[in-house]
């Protein structure tokens, strides 16, 4: 009988959300969106980066995916946001603790810890996405993808060990 609740109350939002999509309504000032909402779309924006900068290095889509994919993980997302970390802003540095501080349920996939640190990269990606500071979330990006592949490389070399 709960699932059939739950099941209604997934069909209410749903109906809801496709409802309102369709209306030309304004997003709120970005300091105002909740942090999981920041990182929602700050994990769109990385990814798409991610898979546009892949997109050269392969044919094999599956490559690109298995690639992508272990990129955009909260594993890699938070030696990115260690690395960032010295260098941001105090309003940057606000924004990722509101990510890092926000509650959910952490994958099995990583810790604690890089989940938060995770969640408080992609909540400053989202951020300064909605802000429209290309530059900046461009130079960001691109030393997170450095940081990543160079993580990245570090495992590979391990396991040859």
């Amino acid at each position: 009988m709960e699932e059939k609740v739950r099941y209604e109350q997934y069909q209410r939002l749903l109906d809801h959300v496709l409802a309102t999509c369709g209306m030309s309504q304004t997003l709120p000032e970005p300091r105002l969106i909740h942090p999981v909402e920041l990182a929602y779309i700050g994990d769109a924006v990385f990814s798409l980066y991610v898979r546009m900068r892949l997109l050269p290095v392969s044919s094999h889509v599956q490559v690109l995916h298995d690639l992508a994919s272990r990129m955009v993980s909260a594993v890699m997302q938070a030696k990115a946001m260690d690395a960032l970390e010295p260098e941001l802003t105090d309003e940057e540095v606000q924004i990722a603790r509101r990510g890092r501080n926000t509650k959910s349920t952490v994958p099995k996939s990583a810790s604690v810890r890089e989940y938060r640190q995770g969640t408080a990269f992609e909540a400053l990606m989202g951020y300064l996405y909605l802000l429209d500071r290309k530059d900046r979330l461009q130079a960001l990006m691109d030393r997170s993808f450095e940081r990543i592949r160079q993580a990245m490389e570090e495992e590979r070399k391990q396991k040859k060990k």
